[in-house]
């Protein structure tokens, strides 16, 4: 979850280093350092607290060295202090390392250098790293040799980058189960842990595959396997534009995400399906679609946000294609003993398509034989890599932590994939996958619509920004939306939010509601709006405070609730998305409001690669 970042060169690292952490402090933010080589020393500057405090600290002072390593962390082990902070150094303080992930082991090697007179200053298992290689580099004057040495005695999962002031023109990276991509500028060359911080630089990348070990120098890249045998890697290059990780005149990314979603359903739509034929053209899965006809059964594995979005694809392969669906957390799966065969379909979903505990679950499900298809929005990932087929969102960099744009493209990856598997098995004919495919292409435009609605959401957000506690309550596709709108109110704003189904609001919830509980109700017209409407007057009933969303024209929600924001209407298949977009700026509004830092909640981060 950490956020790194390597530099050799002819550049002034640090200025490279800090615009690249910059670029990853959406890892985390607890605290963040930089260290570089000049004329044989290694200089190491940290700070505890978010990347500013680093950038201040450096103010006034001059650096030439051409080499770096710097890190944004997220803490597992340590307090989040300048102890603690990344690079973390031997007890000579000529070697650097910085890390991403857990060493499981740590205990034992650290106990072991103790005893043969290493000292340890920090809480880290980051720092064992260290030490252990300056162990190594006892026996050998080769700093790749001694990071592969030391490798195979550590346990876990992890990304790291090391720097040697014994080989002042070289870093060496290397990864177990932790992002890492390598960037191939002009005579420069880059380790990251995400695409973001190479943008303004190349979009030339290598991605390093688990267990093998690359030096970066001046003139190149050699990358190994952990035997030291010499691999050839492909070099892929990224299609985002730099400008995509910009904020562009927007008070915050999480803003800029928000108002991208047009453009981002309509860049996942684009080049897929044919209006004349019906057939969609999803072109990573080709090759499995051989296989797709026989399945019996559809397991989706996700996290967070992703699972919510999950729980919408169930209603989506129940009704399309008539598949039993379930739905499964990635943390929960891989410690259970499922039952799957290759008669199941498994559906990985993942933004950043790095998240440990799905990876997990994808890699226990397919050693029981299962095909997998992952949806991930960033190209070259691991989950897109390990899958035998990939379906990516096309929805750009995603900086804010809070998931916006790549939870409604998500939505509508996996209703393209019903589509796909409605079609394979003759459930649905070429007009009806045309007539959902032309529903799909119209929505972008619904979005814009909804969009214009930021300055009443705002308002709303200001009469409730001060209380404790919301209600979200939705029935059927919306239900998931429900849950999605509490938990960006309470990843963001701090507020305690509850999402429920609607229908089980009698079962407990209800006992919560008095005058000073909002309760969010979710009420687009389609099948189960009669239904809500009945939830809303229960509620009603005991005096909270009703904000319900539906469609413009509605003539009884206005009179029930005590706000209304009427969204232009959508069809009932694509209403979850649709009514996710005022869900994401109710909480913005309300996070501003509350001098959050939206883009950074605390406690939280991007990219969830540890257990």
């Amino acid at each position: 979850m950490c956020g790194i970042v390597g530099y050799v060169g002819s550049r002034t690292a640090v200025p490279v280093l800090m615009d690249g952490l910059k670029r990853l402090e959406y890892r985390g933010y607890d605290s963040a350092g930089i260290a570089s080589l000049e004329d044989g020393e290694v200089r190491v500057h940290r700070r505890a607290g978010k990347l500013r405090e680093l950038e201040d600290s450096l103010q006034g002072q001059e650096f030439a060295g051409t080499i770096g390593l710097g890190h944004t962390r997220w803490a597992t082990h340590g307090r989040p202090n300048e102890v603690n902070a990344h690079p973390q150094r031997d007890s000579s303080g000529r070697v650097v390392v910085v890390h991403n992930g857990i060493v499981e082991n740590y205990r034992e090697i650290r106990d072991r250098l103790l005893s043969l007179g290493f000292d340890f200053r920090s809480e880290t298992d980051t720092e064992v790293i260290s030490q252990l290689i300056a162990l190594h580099l006892r026996d050998t004057d080769d700093l790749h040799e001694a990071v592969r040495r030391s490798l195979a005695e550590l346990s876990g999962a992890y990304a790291i980058a090391v720097m040697w002031a014994g080989d002042p023109d070289a870093i060496v990276a290397a990864r177990i189960a932790s992002p890492l991509v390598l960037g191939l500028g002009d005579d420069e060359f880059f380790a990251a842990s995400d695409v973001p911080a190479l943008l303004p630089y190349t979009r030339r990348v290598i991605v390093i595959e688990d267990g093998e070990i690359a030096r970066l120098s001046r003139t190149g890249i050699l990358v190994t396997d952990a035997d030291g045998k010499e691999l050839s890697k492909a070099v892929d290059e990224i299609p985002w534009s730099p400008a995509l990780a910009e904020k562009g005149g927007y008070s915050h990314f999480m803003q800029k995400e928000i108002f991208e979603q047009p453009r981002a359903l309509a860049d996942t739509i684009s080049g897929r399906y044919s209006e004349k034929s019906g057939l969609l053209y999803l072109d990573n899965l080709v090759d499995l679609e051989p296989r797709l006809g026989d399945i019996q059964r559809i397991l989706l594995l996700a996290c967070g946000t992703s699972w919510h979005a999950a729980l919408i694809g169930k209603y989506y392969f129940e009704e399309l294609v008539g598949i039993p669906t379930e739905v499964d957390y990635g943390s929960e799966f891989h410690y259970r003993k499922p039952v799957l065969d290759e008669s199941c379909l498994v559906v990985a979903l993942s933004q950043s398509g790095e998240t440990f505990d799905t990876l997990a679950a994808m890699r226990a499900a397919r050693e029981l034989g299962t095909p997998i298809v992952a949806i991930c929005n960033v190209p070259g990932s691991t989950l897109s890599r390990e899958a035998d087929g990939v379906l990516l969102t096309h929805a750009g960099p995603e900086i804010g932590v809070a998931s916006t744009k790549t939870f409604t493209t998500i939505i509508a990856a996996l209703y393209m994939l019903a589509i796909q598997l409605g079609r394979i098995r003759d459930r649905l004919d070429a007009g009806r996958a045309t007539e959902l495919m032309q529903q799909l292409a119209r929505l972008s435009g619904r979005i814009e619509l909804a969009l214009r609605l930021d300055d009443q959401i705002r308002e709303l957000a200001r009469r409730y920004a001060d209380v404790s506690d919301f209600l979200f309550l939705g029935r059927g596709l919306n239900y998931p939306v429900a849950l999605e709108g509490a938990l960006k109110l309470k990843e963001i704003s701090y507020i305690h939010a509850e999402g429920y189904p609607a229908g089980e609001m009698k079962h407990g919830p209800i006992a919560l509601i008095t005058a000073d509980m909002p309760v969010v109700a979710l009420a687009p017209a389609g099948p189960v709006y009669d239904k809500m409407i009945g939830n809303i007057e229960e509620a009603r009933a005991r005096e909270g405070q009703l904000v319900a969303f539906g469609y413009e024209g509605d003539k009884l929600l206005p009179e029930l609730a005590d706000h209304f924001i009427g969204l232009p209407p959508a069809t009932d298949l694509l209403s979850p998305i649709l009514m996710s977009v005022p869900m994401q700026l109710f909480a913005y509004h309300i996070a501003v409001r509350r001098g959050c830092d939206v883009d950074q909640p605390r406690n939280l981060a991007k990219s969830v690669t540890v257990e």
